[in-house]
């Protein structure tokens, strides 16, 4: 079996602690492994597979794609269901599932009983059918990431055996709504001036925080 020599290790960490000293370099995967363990909650990261030139061109394998497990943490300290991002072309963006309007509305996931977690299915596996990598696991745990995740994150298999992680849906805070809200409203005026300027404006969604308690 291919084992990587343990200076070869020692110096890429040293490069990479290098590099986390100067702003704006690139830290590749560590950074993600990082965040994982600030927020204590898993990240799946769904991505290119070849980083391109502007001719479209590849360069190399991007690697960011996979799952980033708190291992750093013990698991009963840390949440189960998981962050996602997307990356390509040297960026990443948030992932974020479509909340539904109302317990019976139609949405990306599972519509449960009130009283129940709502839930979206993060896909574990490729579209080839293989695990995505469990990035910064150790020597005696590569083939068993399947565990791993089962430790980690709340999984189901779908009836295809598609290997799934749970993402539970909340309620938005209140700022959080009227920030969203703003900031759409601002793009809805700016594309009916462009595209219609005399027909009616757009009216805000109004928010208020009666019935709403303290902790929400």
């Amino acid at each position: 079996n291919y084992a990587v020599p343990e200076n070869q290790v020692l110096e890429e960490w040293a490069e990479l602690l290098c590099l986390a000293t100067q702003p704006g370099s690139a830290l590749d995967q560590l950074h993600i492994f990082v965040l994982a363990h600030i927020l204590r909650r898993p990240i799946v990261v769904y991505g290119v597979k070849y980083v391109k030139s502007f001719r479209g061109e590849d360069l190399g394998y991007a690697r960011f794609e996979g799952v980033y497990l708190p291992l750093l943490w013990e698991p009963n300290f840390c949440c189960k269901s998981p962050i996602a991002l997307g990356y390509t072309r040297g960026h990443f963006c948030a992932l974020v599932p479509i909340c539904p309007q109302s317990i019976h509305a139609p949405a990306a996931g599972a519509i449960l009983e009130p009283g129940e977690s709502q839930m979206v299915f993060l896909p574990l596996m490729s579209h080839d059918a293989k695990l995505l990598p469990v990035h910064f696991i150790t020597q005696q745990e590569v083939g068993c990431e399947a565990v791993l995740l089962r430790e980690w994150l709340d999984v189901c298999q779908s009836e295809t055996g598609l290997l799934v992680a749970q993402q539970k849906l909340h309620k938005k805070p209140l700022p959080v709504a009227q920030m969203t809200e703003e900031w759409l409203n601002y793009y809805r005026t700016m594309a009916q001036m462009e595209g219609a300027p005399f027909s009616r404006p757009i009216t805000s969604q109004g928010y208020s925080s009666d019935g709403d308690s303290e902790e929400e």
